[in-house]
């Protein structure tokens, strides 16, 4: 395995994890901007989940994988956030072993199966637009649910794989993970061992399973815009594009922050770790405003709510 003579992973109990390298007065600002955002994604993600099985019209397809995109984002925020708050006030900032591992499992397992989740909802788009016609026979229920589940089987998969390999290697007498929460790059980074199947598996796992979701939602939007631009009419070419755009937006959100963090050189630390507050709690924040924002029937429900409740007070 290559082993250097440092202790196996079996005699390492815990990890430290540096956060952000800054000035110890400013730990409290960090705390305070990371507890007020991660409080946006709970009411942001939970007031969505909560509309969409509420509101009988938003029974359908789309907000369907909705409501589990941000069941998704609210538990991947959950798995980093809480843990990052509470080592901003602390000062020996440890996590053990176990809780390293199993934060990196759940964090694997989440963010995998969101981008099978908006290769659904992409897939959704296309026939909603391309098929309108045969849209109920081909969307099903239990289509919609298969979809989903494969989704959360292959970002179990991954995971799994993801934590076999990171946490069998060799430890170096270093514990210190140079980062907020327990990212693999840099776990890999104080192992003593040959990362030469770590690399594959990761090599492996973008290949066939990262790489087919960007192919999806590439190839259907191809699809779409081939056809709205058919559509004779500004206004219908207007509204096609109107339920694609959020969508879209959150896509976008998501992907190019991942790809800028690891994708770019590892030069500066510090900016990996701002870009990875992004797309781990900005994200899922800013996904429920999108869709609330930019979809009328959203907007609708929430009215409705509303109106019930100053109904009854």
């Amino acid at each position: 395995m290559g082993d250097k003579g440092a202790g196996n992973h079996s005699d390492v109990t815990d990890f430290i994890l540096v956060g952000f390298r800054v000035r110890p007065e400013l730990h409290i600002l960090l705390f305070l901007l990371f507890l007020l955002v991660y409080g946006m994604v709970l009411l942001g993600n939970i007031s969505m989940i909560g509309i969409i099985v509420t509101d009988s019209q938003l029974n359908t397809p789309m907000y369907f994988f909705l409501g589990n995109l941000s069941f998704i984002d609210l538990f991947y925020s959950t798995v980093i956030a809480p843990k990052a708050m509470v080592n901003f006030m602390s000062e020996k900032k440890t996590v053990s072993f176990v809780g390293c591992a199993a934060q990196f499992f759940f964090f694997a397992l989440f963010i995998v199966t969101e981008g099978f989740v908006l290769a659904a909802m992409a897939y959704d788009r296309f026939i909603a637009i391309c098929n309108p016609l045969l849209y109920s026979v081909h969307m099903s229920r239990r289509l919609c649910t298969q979809l989903v589940a494969g989704s959360y089987f292959c970002g179990w998969v991954s995971s799994i794989l993801q934590v076999s390999v990171t946490f069998s290697v060799s430890f170096c007498a270093s514990r210190v993970i140079d980062h907020f929460f327990c990212d693999s790059y840099q776990i890999e980074k104080i192992s003593c061992s040959n990362l030469f199947v770590n690399k594959m598996v990761s090599l492996s796992l973008a290949t066939c399973i990262i790489l087919p979701t960007v192919v999806v939602i590439v190839v259907s939007y191809m699809y779409i815009v081939t056809t709205v631009l058919k559509i004779p009419s500004s206004e219908g070419r207007k509204k096609a594009f109107s339920t694609c755009s959020s969508h879209l937006g959150v896509v976008s959100l998501l992907y190019g922050t991942v790809s800028f963090m690891y994708l770019t050189p590892p030069s500066n630390p510090e900016l990996r770790k701002v870009v990875s507050v992004f797309y781990i709690l900005v994200t899922p924040m800013l996904n429920p405003l999108i869709y609330s924002l930019r979809n009328k029937d959203v907007k609708q429900a929430l009215r409705k709510i509303l109106w019930k409740k100053k109904s009854l007070s």
